[in-house]
């Protein structure tokens, strides 16, 4: 199995969670710091990021700036106040996806 394919439905609160810490962010570092956190066990593409942050800003959950950096634009992420809403609710589902996980993974140590 894929490890993309398990990772494909926490992208949303894993994102949100790094710009809640880190607050404005470019793509590029985005995906970085995700590698960088899970030692290499996570690339987020090119692909799967962009598409999910036009979605979340659509749903106002981030908003965006750019900026000149030397002969290029770069586009800044930052949570909204709706967003640092959704983030705390996101994170909080993940958590409890988790912990249900673990039940099936490793059910001995889940009943103890």
């Amino acid at each position: 199995m894929k490890k993309s394919s398990l990772y494909k439905g926490c992208l949303e609160p894993i994102i949100m969670r790094l710009l809640k810490d880190n607050g404005r962010m470019y793509g590029y570092q985005i995906t970085q710091m995700v590698k960088e956190l899970t030692k290499g066990e996570l690339n987020i593409t090119e692909g799967a990021l962009y598409p999910l942050l036009h979605k979340l800003e659509e749903q106002e959950i981030v908003e965006t700036e750019t900026e000149m950096i030397g002969n290029r634009m770069r586009k800044y992420y930052t949570l909204t106040k709706a967003g640092k809403k959704h983030t705390s609710i996101a994170i909080d589902a993940l958590k409890t996806f988790m912990q249900s996980l673990e039940f099936i993974v490793n059910p001995k140590t889940s009943l103890g």
